[in-house]
């Protein structure tokens, strides 16, 4: 019996619905690999490129750069916020509050377009813009309850965070290989500014020589 007309169109519809799912899936790879290495400014015909399809494809698949971006973090984001949310409720505020902000500068190492899309403003997408405010809001609640414990200073402020992430933005763009222990060791430093006692210890620094052969290996990077 020959398949009917109905079941080959069945069976067209599905494969273009997978070929679609694909496309989709390695456009947000491709945008993913170009956010973590040069950040969100990274074009979208060369992600297109990267993903291997046309830019019009990328465009029915994402029609502005504020989707894919929401596509590639938001499981990053969603990180972010539980993270906030368990730091508010952990039993000592100060850990909590060290915990979040290593945690925080952590995935933002891993991800150089990370600390963009955490001062974002989401707008029309709705389930982001919602994980932001719970997390800006855990993040305040965390730091009223470390300020009463007497552990953070009285001056920090919630603006304070993204001060952070810039100045750490600026480290991981600047060692290249010893980003991870340059990192560690800048947010060691600004946690032991943050508390009121100034006695957090500090990760140890990275060499000079790992220093200096990230720095070089940046800076031929850039130059290419």
């Amino acid at each position: 019996m020959e398949p009917s007309a109905e079941s080959g169109m069945c069976k067209r519809v599905k494969r273009l619905r997978s070929d679609a799912e694909q496309n989709r899936d390695r456009i947000v790879e491709a945008a993913r690999a170009a956010f973590r290495r040069e950040g969100l400014s990274v074009s979208m015909a060369s992600i297109a490129r990267a993903a291997g399809v046309g830019i019009a494809t990328l465009f029915r698949r994402f029609p502005t750069r504020m989707e894919l971006i929401a596509a590639v973090f938001e499981d990053a984001l969603r990180e972010c916020r539980d993270a906030a949310v368990a730091a508010r409720d952990a039993e000592v505020a100060w850990d909590g509050f060290r915990e979040f902000v290593e945690t925080v500068c952590g995935l933002q190492a891993a991800n150089r377009g990370f600390a963009e899309v955490l001062t974002m403003n989401y707008g029309a997408l709705k389930s982001l813009e919602r994980q932001r405010q719970e997390t800006y809001r855990a993040f305040a609640d965390l730091i009223g309850r470390a300020k009463k414990e007497g552990r953070l200073r009285e001056d920090f402020s919630p603006e304070d965070l993204p001060i952070l992430l810039m100045a750490n933005a600026g480290v991981l763009r600047a060692v290249g290989d010893a980003a991870p222990e340059a990192s560690k060791r800048l947010v060691g430093h600004m946690l032991r500014a943050f508390s009121e006692s100034g006695t957090e210890q500090l990760p140890p620094a990275p060499s000079s020589k790992a220093l200096m052969r990230g720095i070089a290996r940046q800076r031929r990077s850039a130059e290419s």
